[in-house]
């Protein structure tokens, strides 16, 4: 039987959301990886260094019996995030970044930020105390094409944040496009990237073929193949810009399959490792898995290397088409369908 043994991985972009979804999710994101980083994107928010110590304790309290999985928080930049809010978070050991969603951008982005060139003196102080930003990319205006808001943002955002900020330590996250790709190859070590295994696995073809698959659906938006190809060839390619951030965002089934708009998000923190091992074992580079799934992130991050590791099985396994979900139930990606790799849970080696 084939098997992969890689050091524990980590997860550096989540969202858990709260409340009553949080079993099933802190649950399925603890089962492989040590850590994550934890989206703020609440309603209300998570915009202060209370808040999101309070979160974290609700995320502890929905740890499974016995483990050790580390959430890892970030506030919420809005156009009234206080210098001190900074000073606050860059103090406490608990909060590990700051995250930046251009207002209307995608889930619960509605009190995110009007004016990026307003927030200069808060990027300002991020840098002087080494607290990463973490970039959900895409311009929001309604009369560009949706392929071509990642695009965009970098010649109109990005760039200018870089040049103005160079020690700024910045991650791009679910990058989607091969400019994006080629653009955060290029920069200093201050700039990285995170991308999700369905941006991995799928296309916009897969989303659209023979109707629209609400399953699919995320934001920013699957591209053509070209990107997709684009994403793999980063990925495996042992450069360590690149690292493994799931972007595994749950949403009610009810939500996921409105026919009046569904809700954008895919779930894949049920199987998330299994399904990188299988992008990266069609793409012929499982070996640099390791790399991308449990080293250049926590480098990247300034965090140690976990000393464990898992094991993944290539044992076909069906996840199940739904999942538990506070009163509702969530559709997790790929669920249903045959997964090759299967991780090995150490309580019963099976």
């Amino acid at each position: 039987m084939q098997t992969l043994t890689l050091t524990r991985p980590d997860d550096w972009h989540i969202h858990l959301r709260d409340g009553d979804y949080l079993p099933t999710t802190v649950g399925d994101v603890a089962r492989s990886f040590g850590r994550a980083i934890v989206m703020p994107n609440l309603t209300p928010p998570v915009t202060t260094v209370p808040q999101a110590l309070a979160y974290r304790d609700e995320i502890l309290l929905n740890r499974p019996t016995g483990s050790d999985f580390e959430p890892l928080m970030t506030l919420y930049l809005t156009d009234q995030t206080r210098l001190r809010d900074i000073i606050e978070a860059a103090q406490s050991p608990q909060v590990h970044a700051c995250k930046l969603y251009p207002a209307g951008a995608t889930t619960n982005s509605e009190a995110g930020v009007g004016s990026i060139e307003g927030l200069y003196p808060i990027f300002e102080a991020m840098a002087q105390h080494q607290l990463p930003l973490l970039i959900h990319g895409e311009v929001t205006d309604a009369k560009i094409d949706i392929f071509d808001r990642e695009k965009i943002f970098i010649d109109q955002c990005l760039m200018p944040i870089i040049a103005r900020f160079p020690e700024l330590k910045i991650v791009f996250e679910h990058i989607t496009t091969q400019e994006a790709a080629s653009f955060v190859a290029a920069q200093s070590a201050n700039v990285a990237a995170t991308i999700t295994a369905h941006h991995l696995l799928y296309h916009r073809t897969d989303m659209l073929s023979g109707g629209m698959k609400p399953i699919l659906f995320c934001l920013p938006i699957l591209k053509r193949d070209i990107h997709q190809a684009a994403l793999i060839r980063s990925a495996t390619s042992g450069d360590p810009s690149f690292f493994l951030g799931t972007d595994s965002a749950p949403h009610p089934r009810s939500r996921k399959e409105d026919a009046c708009g569904c809700a954008a998000g895919c779930y894949t923190a049920h199987a998330a490792i299994e399904l990188y091992a299988e992008a990266f074992e069609q793409a012929g580079k499982l070996d640099y898995l390791e790399g991308f799934a449990s080293h250049f992130g926590a480098d990247f991050y300034g965090l140690p290397r976990h000393s464990d590791t898992i094991t993944l099985e290539a044992v076909p396994w069906v996840p199940p088409i739904a999942l538990p979900f506070g009163r509702d139930e969530l559709m997790p990606l790929r669920g249903g369908e045959t997964i090759k790799w299967r991780l090995v849970r150490p309580e019963t080696g099976s």
